[in-house]
């Protein structure tokens, strides 16, 4: 298992991987990146996730280099750190600049690509569920920091994981609200929630990431008689209350919900419609991969 850096064209082990310190990733998270796991040693929804590279970075006005020198910096990357089943980060910065707020002042775009383990969750938490804890950080509200644009600029997220941590250290995932009280994410994820049969999860309108994993889940859903919403409103009450609840990410992929603010929630185990997404979502990614 190891870890392999690609900065402007060469690779380095993490210990002699370096940005310059004006580098505008560094100095503001001036940046966009994706995070894309592997199965079978194939990237899953490549085109997925680049796609929305492409879009973040439109709505930064950062301008990307050309698509195949990502696509090769990635495979060269993932193949000199030769693990098994890998999670690439993908990331693009504005580059360099003087102390300047102005993007304007910045030099050419630097591509950073991490190949690491993918560490994907033990496989007992998608028999036993996680625990999460709805925070008292709000997520940003699209006309602060678009949270439609997954950039470097995590600090909300930190702070969220944190406050989750410091209340129980065992805790797996911090849930976001919007400023009007509405459960939006969770730091590192999309949240769902099945609510008498039906499945729900915040729309994007809310204010979210639009995340790749949960509009697969959601496409599943639509192909299978699975009714479901985008709500425009969750409560965290509503969340608390629900008969089953899962997280969605590219590292997870569908990881159950088990337990909230301390709380069982349900009956305290995996739902019925949980693992029914959990089987569909493995079979689509083993016919893409």
């Amino acid at each position: 298992m190891s870890i392999r850096i690609h900065i402007g064209g060469r690779l380095y082990p993490p210990e002699q991987a370096a940005v310059p310190v004006l580098d505008r990733g560094f100095l503001f998270g001036d940046s966009v990146y994706e995070t894309v796991g592997t199965n079978r040693g194939r990237l899953v929804f490549l085109e997925d996730h680049l796609h929305r590279l492409a879009r973040s970075a439109e709505r930064l006005y950062l301008r990307l280099p050309p698509r195949d020198e990502v696509e090769r910096a990635v495979r060269e990357t993932m193949a000199a750190a030769g693990n098994p089943e890998s999670r690439v980060r993908i990331i693009v910065t504005r580059g360099d600049a003087s102390v300047d707020l102005d993007p304007a002042a910045a030099g050419d775009p630097r591509l950073v690509v991490i190949a690491q383990p993918l560490g994907e969750p033990p496989p007992e938490l998608y028999e036993t569920g996680v625990e999460v804890e709805i925070v008292s950080v709000t997520r940003n509200l699209p006309r602060a920091i678009d949270p439609a644009v997954k950039s470097g600029n995590y600090l909300n997220n930190v702070l969220a994981m944190g406050e989750a941590r410091r209340r129980s250290p065992s805790v797996h995932e911090a849930i976001l609200c919007t400023a009007n009280g509405s459960v939006a994410e969770g730091a590192t994820s999309n949240v769902f929630a099945v609510v008498a049969g039906q499945l729900r999860t915040p729309a994007v309108e809310v204010g979210i990431l639009d995340g790749v994993t949960r509009g697969k889940v959601l496409q599943l859903a639509r192909t299978n008689g699975i009714s479901c919403q985008e709500a425009l409103f969750m409560s965290p009450d509503d969340f608390r209350r629900a008969d089953e609840a899962f997280l969605t990410s590219s590292v997870r992929s569908v990881l159950p919900v088990t337990r909230v603010d301390g709380l069982a929630l349900g009956d305290g185990k995996p739902g019925a419609l949980t693992r029914r997404l959990m089987g569909l979502y493995r079979q689509m990614v083993e016919a893409q991969t």
